[in-house]
């Protein structure tokens, strides 16, 4: 299904699988958003019922009705490196028609449904914001969820959110915590015919890697009624130069997921207290909070009976933790195999999306059909 140019032009609602087609067909690689986001202020901003906002190619609408409740539906514009799979296509499989191109699963069938809600939606039983952000498929500090919550934290205010991951329909709430470090080991250069005159420090691993290996992580973490479950591995392990030479240096990468009755900074502090010893340098490469679920919030109830399916954790580190960090709870829950995603025939089933769209309206105008 290629993108005919007159189709381009603007993003109307109109039929949803033809819409998810043609915001799959305009390429959106991280930092390369400028022509989707206009398009989508274009099409939000002719809205009467949506005040529209936008920071770099980060685009935000909500309703201003006075309702009890705000929610906020998330979902970012950007897509990893396209990788001569665009344009979008329509196959069959496994008795399912599929749209395969890059950004289908991750995360334009999310996008798709949110636009062709919020354009349609006038009425909804809860004000709602609509996020349309950059730059999620790249480093954290440009990420346009993270750079709206620091310059205008306003704008994401609400009671709960929905992020659009790809999650197949299935509710899954708040995320793991996530933190990787680097654990450098020190020794002396030698000979390896006169080792004795040296110190291997790829050999000082050995107590690191025991730690690991006994580290007591948790497999059935209870919060909220959701199931979590921790893991602490070894990453990478580097080390030596030559085949003769005991080695003066080492490295072990080491990840933490840690479940979220648990802060990053005690999250960090346990492992620094099992790794931290004389003679190693202890690194941090990354630090990022999980998020609790919030199911026991009304609108997250709410939502839950309206979608319907029984909820489950979220395996993995998602943008639900920087709404989780502005107290609002949120969940993931979208089109699309998360297993599709970043796959060079990525693809997203046409009636997830479908579905997804009739949980939504469920939720938000409950007893008025599909649009």
């Amino acid at each position: 299904m290629a993108m005919r140019n007159e189709e381009a032009e603007g993003l109307e609602p109109g039929d949803l699988h033809g819409l998810f087609a043609r915001i799959v067909d305009i390429e959106s690689v991280s930092r390369g958003e400028a022509r989707l986001a206009d398009l989508v202020e274009r099409a939000l901003s002719g809205c009467p019922h949506l005040e529209v906002l936008r920071h770099g190619n980060s685009i935000v609408a909500r309703t201003r009705l006075g309702r009890d409740q705000r929610v906020i539906i998330a979902g970012h514009l950007d897509t990893v490196p396209v990788a001569d799979n665009l344009p979008s296509r329509v196959e069959v499989r496994d008795g399912r028609e599929v749209l395969v191109g890059r950004g289908a699963a991750d995360m334009k069938g999310g996008v798709a449904v949110a636009l062709h809600l919020a354009q349609a939606l006038d009425e909804p039983v809860h004000d709602v914001t609509w996020v349309f952000y950059e730059c999620e498929e790249i480093e954290a500090s440009a990420n346009g969820l993270g750079r709206i919550a620091e310059d205008h934290p306003d704008w994401l205010a609400g009671d709960f959110a929905v992020l659009m991951e790809p999650t197949s329909d299935r509710i899954e709430g708040g995320c793991q915590g996530t933190t990787r470090f680097k654990l450098t080991t020190h020794g002396t250069a030698a000979h390896s015919a006169r080792s004795w005159l040296g110190r291997n420090a790829i050999h000082e691993l050995t107590g690191l890697l025991e730690a690991i290996r006994d580290y007591p992580v948790r497999e059935a973490v209870g919060v909220e009624g959701l199931v979590f479950r921790e893991g602490l591995n070894a990453t990478i392990v580097s080390g030596g130069t030559a085949g003769n030479v005991i080695p003066d240096t080492a490295e072990l990468y080491v990840n933490f997921r840690f479940a979220p009755d648990v802060s990053a900074e005690g999250a960090l502090a346990a492992m620094r207290r099992t790794f931290e010893r004389p003679g190693v340098d202890f690194e941090v490469l990354d630090l990022s909070p999980a998020a609790r679920p919030g199911l026991d919030r009304p609108a997250a109830r709410q939502f839950c009976a309206a979608v319907g399916g029984e909820p489950g954790p979220k395996y993995g580190w998602t943008d639900v933790a920087r709404f989780s960090a502005l107290g609002v709870p949120a969940v993931n829950y979208g089109p699309g195999d998360a297993g599709k995603a970043h796959a060079v025939d990525e693809c997203c089933p046409l009636d997830d999306l479908d579905a997804a769209r009739d949980a939504l309206l469920a939720w938000l105008r409950p007893g008025g059909g599909h649009e």
